[in-house]
């Protein structure tokens, strides 16, 4: 495994992370409490020590698992990045909070699922710049970091690829951009990735493999089960993107190089991203994204020797 400074925090963070929004149950299957233990500690003897969740994957549901297992394991040995600004409802249900006192409920339920004093990375989560655009809520938060319970902060942008949140990071205290990143949406190198270097911003690059479109296992007119996500995405527009995978596929990708290793491995090339965050399903996964590392040049500026 290799390891990367995250931006201007004092974080070092393999360059392949976990993602859990699976453990919450919204990407066609449910979790139990031994799986979830197998999976980490098999990230763990990977070399893999940063994990991503979120408040509304499952409420709070993938914190537990997580907080569960790093309970019983070596705190100190893992950086935990979570989210706020969503409430979880149901399967694919939420409404968003990013009030200052909403927030501050959002983060001691956080802590107390994830079973920890502190927050390695705590990430505004997907809001628009209005929700930002809240003074109240970054003097809340910039307490609670100096209170010991948030180490750093983070900002996980939506879709839109906020260059007004981006451009702001520093301003807010913020240190890390999350952000959607993948061979099939290159959206992020016409500006973000730009104010990133400037900002000495960490940059963890989430759905690198498209959701799973770039593991190289589905065909163009694949069905997905109802209760995943992926059944709600336009069909047409998965049709198109799976096509394009098979392009890919043909053309970009080495003879006899599996797929996903390839994908999570051309992420890492860009300058500007430090870590890339797949999710995965079972350990079989954690060892195919985990051996992506070995495609990553150590050359790279965030390269910690």
């Amino acid at each position: 495994m290799n390891y990367r400074k995250l931006g201007k925090s004092n974080l070092n963070v393999s360059v392949i992370g976990l993602g859990t929004w699976q453990f919450g149950g919204e990407w066609g299957r449910d979790y139990t409490q031994p799986e979830v233990d197998g999976i980490l500690s098999r990230a763990k003897e990977l070399g893999i020590n940063f994990i991503d969740t979120a408040e509304c994957y499952g409420d709070h549901l993938s914190e537990s698992f997580i907080g569960d297992f790093v309970s019983r394991d070596k705190r100190e040995d893992w950086v935990i990045a979570t989210k706020f600004g969503h409430k979880f409802h149901a399967h694919m249900d939420r409404t968003t909070q990013y009030g200052a006192d909403e927030v501050l409920v959002q983060l001691d339920n956080s802590l107390r699922a994830l079973q920890t004093d502190y927050i390695d990375l705590y990430q505004f989560h997907s809001g628009s710049d209005d929700d930002f655009n809240n003074d109240k809520l970054w003097t809340l938060l910039d307490k609670q970091v100096q209170a010991g319970k948030i180490r750093h902060l983070g900002l996980s942008l939506n879709k839109s690829n906020s260059m007004h949140q981006t451009e702001r990071a520093t301003e807010v205290g913020a240190s890390v951009i999350q952000v959607v990143y993948n061979r099939l949406d290159r959206e992020p190198e016409a500006d973000v990735f730009h104010s990133c270097k400037a900002q000495d911003l960490g940059v963890l690059a989430r759905v690198p493999l498209a959701s799973g479109y770039l593991s190289g296992k589905y065909k163009p007119g694949a069905q997905f089960a109802a209760n995943d996500v992926r059944q709600k995405h336009d069909q047409e527009a998965v049709y198109a993107k799976l096509e394009q995978v098979q392009h890919i596929m043909q053309t970009e990708v080495p003879a006899g190089m599996n797929m996903a290793e390839w994908a999570l491995a051309w992420c890492l090339k860009h300058e500007a991203v430090t870590c890339v965050i797949p999710g995965c399903k079972d350990i079989a996964q954690v060892e195919s994204n985990a051996r992506a590392a070995a495609h990553v040049s150590t050359s790279h500026p965030q390269a910690v020797i």
